[in-house]
């Protein structure tokens, strides 16, 4: 706003000290006409047909030409009609020419040198502003079509991303789908055929979680709707302890949760008991979950009967870690000294990375990314 107005504050003063420095004053009222003309050049910002217009008089005088350069460049800057610009440019070549043709007797090429060196002088400053109008607006326009190319990039990048993901993720569903589907329809059938009621409760526990690790599966790959349920946390953990597994859970505060977080919060629990099973058969697991801001889940288990420690759970914590950080969390694992081990989760209760891809690509995208 200062520049702004130092600016205007220069341009009056110089046109009007051209104006009075001049010497030769052909008329009695050429000097005020242009004084008024260079004072009341400030209306060009708002109309500058106006300023163009009380330029003429001083023209007409001799004197106005500072100005009146001055204004013609505002309009050829905001006049976007160029009948109107050409008008505006004869106006003042008349205004310059009329007095000569009145008080003197010039010869026809003379005079018409005289009218051209007058329109020249009064298009030159137009024609510049309208060059440096379209300048800006051809810069402009290029910008804009250089960010519209670069969101047409983007968006067909994501649509070879979702694409893929898709892919990848109706391959999966053929490829696991396919064998647990198998496992389901074979315990279904050895439990219609044993004889034994615990071989039959086997397999209808393992016709259950078969069909409920496709279930999962095809929710995850998108296949199903994102509306899909987990089993609870209670579900999970007396699943657990039919497998042979002593767990304790302790679950405190009701903050709500988003769904990725609660679907990594469950995951948490669930491979932190596989692993259990695998590496640390016959400890006991103390399963803790704290859902407030943010959301805290511990399971530590104590050490295993197995002479063999394992590995602290392979590969499946690596994809879980990924898991957490893509809801926002982190996560955390260590031996125990009494060797035991940790997994412990700190999740955000809101919105999460997953979820913002949600919204974007849809459940499918977003969980044949972390499948």
């Amino acid at each position: 706003m200062v520049k702004a107005v130092l600016r205007e504050v220069l341009t009056v003063g110089i046109t009007t000290g051209v104006v009075l420095l001049t010497q030769d004053r052909p008329f009695p009222w050429s000097l005020w006409t242009a004084v008024i003309a260079s004072l009341l050049l400030s209306v060009r910002l708002r109309w500058p047909w106006l300023a163009s217009l009380i330029c003429i008089p001083a023209v007409a005088g001799g004197l106005g030409w500072a100005p009146a350069l001055v204004a013609q460049f505002r309009l050829g800057r905001k006049e976007k009609s160029l009948p109107r610009q050409v008008f505006w440019m004869i106006a003042m070549t008349v205004a310059s020419t009329a007095p000569v043709l009145l008080t003197e007797s010039i010869p026809p090429g003379p005079l018409l040198l005289v009218a051209a060196f007058a329109f020249g002088l009064a298009a030159a400053p137009t024609v510049l502003g309208a060059l440096v109008t379209t300048r800006k607006e051809l810069t402009r326009s290029l910008y804009e079509t250089r960010r519209a190319r670069a969101a047409e990039l983007e968006a067909r990048e994501t649509s070879a991303r979702a694409a893929e993901r898709a892919r990848i993720a109706r391959e999966i569903h053929d490829a696991v789908g396919h064998h647990a589907t198998l496992i389901a329809v074979e315990s279904a059938a050895l439990a219609a055929t044993a004889p034994d009621d615990t071989v039959r409760e086997t397999a209808l526990r393992l016709r259950s979680l078969a069909k409920e690790s496709l279930a999962e599966m095809r929710a995850a790959l998108g296949l199903l709707n994102s509306d899909t349920t987990y089993p609870s946390l209670q579900e999970l953990v007396d699943r657990a302890r039919v497998a042979g597994v002593s767990v304790t859970l302790s679950e405190s505060g009701d903050a709500p949760l988003s769904p990725a977080v609660s679907r990594a919060l469950f995951r948490v629990v669930q491979e932190a008991l596989t692993n259990v099973t695998k590496h640390a058969p016959g400890a006991s697991v103390t399963v803790t979950v704290t859902r407030g801001s943010p959301v805290r889940v511990s399971v530590v288990n104590g050490p295993g009967d197995s002479s063999s420690p394992g590995d602290g759970g392979g590969a499946g914590l690596h994809g879980l870690s990924e898991r957490v950080r893509l809801a926002g969390g982190t996560l955390t694992t260590s031996y125990r000294a009494d060797g035991g081990f940790s997994v412990s989760a700190v999740l955000p209760p809101g919105k999460s990375k997953v979820d913002v891809q949600d919204s974007t690509f849809g459940g499918g995208a977003r969980d044949a990314a972390t499948a």
